[in-house]
């Protein structure tokens, strides 16, 4: 396969695994992921450093290395500044930070189990916006029709991407000196096109009334989507915040949790969720489906309560 490779190290004391990193949270069902567990490989689009510049990445363990290899598809160079944007990317999404590796070590202190089955990270997004957006997606629906969304969108990002390009296509390309390319798609296993989840600046310029008639299946998260991504564009929500509130003791999870309940469409099981992505455990998202498996595997409502005061004080 043609195209630019790159390194992220893990640190020689590192407790990761690649396939447990990625397949322990639905996220990773979701478009524009596609894990492919022949050769367990991820592989989805990110974004170069200009943040709209989309590029196809392949992410896999090389056995017995202590770096994950990062291969930028059909690519044959790439700028130090969009490297560093890449692996950025990849760093969050696999959670690959000296705190992440500090908390996975004093999770499985705590629970032996865990560290047996190579379980402590949570998979997530290459952003904090993908994340949200997806959150909404989990709520009130099936995850038959989670998946469908997250596909719609992406598919409207190709869309939004193509008209773009369409729009720049009398204009003259310096590819020799330029470090941008045309998006890259994933052909998923069905045999659908698509590009890569859309941004908030991306969705906040599109008209409502046409976002909801054209794409039915989001349903009324379409507003809520929108207003999310609006709000963002407008600096009304401050993501970053969110992701710096780890690192400022002036912050709990309690005010976090608050302030992203006041986001619309945002109920304390889309919170919690939201919590786990920036880094947050102590809510536990619990939705009907997850009480349903809990009470199928309890014998009565008091051992079902029981083990979710467990689990949630553990």
């Amino acid at each position: 396969m043609a195209g630019f490779s790159m390194f992220l190290a893990l640190g020689s004391k590192s407790s990761f695994n690649l396939e447990k990193a990625v397949c322990n949270h639905g996220f990773f069902m979701m478009a524009p992921n596609r894990w492919i567990p022949s050769s367990k490989t991820l592989q989805r689009p990110l974004r170069l450093a200009d943040s709209t510049t989309c590029v196809t990445v392949s992410i896999l363990h090389p056995p017995n290395r202590t770096s994950l290899l990062v291969r930028v598809h059909d690519i044959q160079n790439v700028s130090y500044t969009d490297e560093r944007a890449i692996l950025n990317q990849v760093a969050r999404m696999l959670r690959i930070s000296e705190r992440d590796e500090m908390d996975v070590r004093e999770y499985q202190k705590v629970h032996p189990e865990a560290k047996e089955k190579g379980f402590g990270r949570v998979f997530r997004s290459p952003t904090l916006f993908e994340d949200l957006v997806k959150c909404l997606l989990l709520c009130n629906c099936t995850w038959s029709n989670t998946l469908k969304m997250a596909r719609a969108l992406c598919e409207l990002q190709f869309e939004l991407s193509n008209n773009k390009a369409s729009a720049r296509s009398g204009q003259k390309r310096k590819r020799e000196t330029s470090n941008t390319w045309p998006c890259k798609v994933i052909n998923q296993m069905d045999g659908g096109i698509l590009g890569n989840f859309p941004t908030s600046k991306e969705l906040a310029g599109l008209d409502e009334n046409t976002l909801v008639s054209e794409h039915k299946v989001l349903g009324y998260r379409a507003k809520l989507i929108l207003k999310l991504a609006r709000d963002v564009e407008r600096g009304t929500i401050r993501l970053h915040e969110f992701e710096k509130s780890l690192d400022d003791m002036s912050f709990n999870q309690d005010q976090v949790f608050r302030r992203l309940m006041k986001i619309k469409g945002f109920g304390s099981y889309a919170c919690a969720n939201a919590l786990m992505c920036i880094g947050y455990y102590q809510h536990v998202p619990l939705d009907t489906e997850t009480i349903r498996h809990l009470q199928e595997a309890s014998s009565t409502k008091h051992t079902l309560y029981s083990f979710i005061y467990l689990f949630i004080n553990s």
